[in-house]
């Protein structure tokens, strides 16, 4: 990419390289990851761990949140929800939580890019979150940390 790339495109980028389609950092991405998971699979919870899917929901509440954030000026999201999934029974439920996911991510990519560097610098809702861009690169690294989860969990119930 040119050197005059924004921080808003730069960080859209690694937005859409942990969830989109990226090997850079993991040598993987959760779409990857997760397109090949059945239901069976994405319950279980090897040696006491989160299953996957209790992590695709929390990730991507806390996506979905920061989106709303970013378009009503309002965080109302709280630590404490961000494990409440409903229980899955059908395979298509799945499928469709990891749809969301995929799609709140390119949602998320496409705020992020259209950020200004003074957003960016600003405070986030409430000064006391920090930056706009720290909340972003909260939510990369976050996303990372639970997308060496899923591949563990994977490679765990292989």
């Amino acid at each position: 990419m040119p050197g005059d790339m924004t921080r808003s495109i730069s960080l859209a980028k690694r937005v859409r390289e942990v969830f989109l389609d990226g090997k850079w950092i993991a040598n993987t991405n959760f779409s990857e990851q997760l397109r090949s998971v059945p239901l069976q699979q994405a319950l279980q919870k090897p040696g006491g761990a989160n299953s996957i899917a209790s992590l695709v929901f929390h990730v991507n509440y806390y996506l979905e949140g920061v989106i709303e954030a970013f378009e009503k000026g309002v965080l109302s999201i709280s630590d404490k929800y961000s494990y409440d999934m409903r229980p899955l029974e059908k395979e298509q439920e799945w499928e469709e939580m990891v749809n969301a996911l995929l799609r709140n991510a390119e949602l998320f990519a496409r705020r992020v890019e259209a950020l200004s560097e003074e957003t960016l610098d600003g405070p986030f809702i409430d000064p006391r979150y920090g930056t706009y861009e720290r909340n972003i690169e909260g939510i990369i690294e976050h996303s990372y940390y639970h997308l060496g989860q899923v591949v563990l969990i994977r490679k765990w119930l292989s």
